[in-house]
């Protein structure tokens, strides 16, 4: 480089001109042998440079530039192997869904509105992850048949619709199930749908107030079960649990502890006589852990600890005599 900045040229060297004009020159010299190769006859004395009868046969009918695109093909598939193989799929499809979507939302149908219909459990934010809308999604190549699948396989949501309104609103409309009771099974207690659905773990107090089942099996049975004992409000507004036992029958865990042992059939019956019993005996009242109802022809009272103590010791004090004092 000189002292201006300049690239130095040498003084020995021809020039751009002159290398130009070379340049220039061989390339007509390439032009004209490939020309006259072609339009040239063989001769005979340059039959035998001829290439064999395999190759002449391959050259005549494989179309020019196979070569090149045979090589294409093989890096394009090599390519694809060590995406597949390395588990760059699914990044793959996703940088060509971005792209495809940015060019889409450039063009004018970026979703710019949004509609829900029918959110009651589920916030609006929840809704589009469900669907999988963000904010990348254009309206143009939304699915959204793919979006109301997506939304139906959230256990909260019993249908849906997707309305795509160009250039850029989305309308969705959603059906919630309603939570009907809270399931407790192994230690753990969800919320769960009329039709036995679990809906979510149960992680807040603002279903507190629902009822409670217990059992493998009871949420499936709950909506029989429970319309049956919400005839008998007497009842029902003493029990604090539904324990589904062995998949077969009913027991009652009421509020202060009691247990009452329902019968597997006749259910109906059983729930009528333990609400006569409360109402004319106060029997909820009583010194008892358990009603046992099991069987159709008895009723068994287990007392408390405290009561059969009082009941062993008033039976052992001797009876007084008729005569004495």
């Amino acid at each position: 480089m000189d002292g201006a900045g300049r690239l130095a040229r040498s003084t020995g060297s021809r020039g751009p001109q002159a290398d130009l004009k070379a340049a220039a020159i061989g390339a007509l010299i390439l032009l004209r042998e490939h020309l006259g190769r072609h339009r040239a006859r063989p001769t005979p004395s340059l039959e035998r440079e001829r290439p064999p009868r395999l190759v002449a046969l391959i050259e005549r009918h494989v179309p020019r530039r196979a070569g090149i695109a045979a090589t294409l093909m093989l890096l394009l598939a090599s390519a694809g192997f060590g995406i597949v193989k390395g588990g760059h799929l699914d990044e793959l499809s996703t940088a060509l869904g971005d792209t495809r979507n940015a060019l889409a939302n450039s063009a004018g149908f970026r979703i710019t509105s949004v509609t829900i219909d029918g959110r009651k459990h589920l916030s609006q934010d929840e809704v589009l992850a469900t669907g999988g809308v963000t904010g990348r999604s254009s309206l143009l190549f939304l699915d959204a048949s793919a979006v109301r699948e997506r939304l139906k396989a959230n256990p909260w949501i019993s249908d849906a619709t997707v309305l795509k309104l160009y250039p850029g609103a989305l309308q969705i409309n959603i059906v919630e199930r309603e939570p009907f009771a809270l399931w407790q099974e192994n230690g753990r207690v969800s919320v769960i749908a009329e039709d036995g659905a679990v809906l979510a773990p149960y992680v807040t107090r603002r279903f507190l107030s629902l009822p409670l089942v217990v059992g493998k099996g009871a949420e499936t049975r709950a909506r029989d079960f429970l319309a049956l004992l919400a005839q008998y409000p007497q009842v029902q507004s003493a029990t604090r649990a539904a324990v589904f036992v062995g998949e077969r029958r009913w027991n009652l865990r009421l509020k202060d502890g009691l247990d009452v042992r329902l019968p597997e059939n006749d259910v109906d019956k059983a729930l009528a006589e333990l609400s006569r019993l409360d109402r004319e005996d106060h029997l909820f009242s009583r010194d008892i852990v358990a009603v046992d109802m099991r069987l159709p022809d008895r009723l068994t009272v287990q007392l408390s600890e405290d009561a059969a103590k009082a009941r062993e010791e008033l039976l052992k004090k001797p009876k007084k005599k008729a005569g004495d004092a």
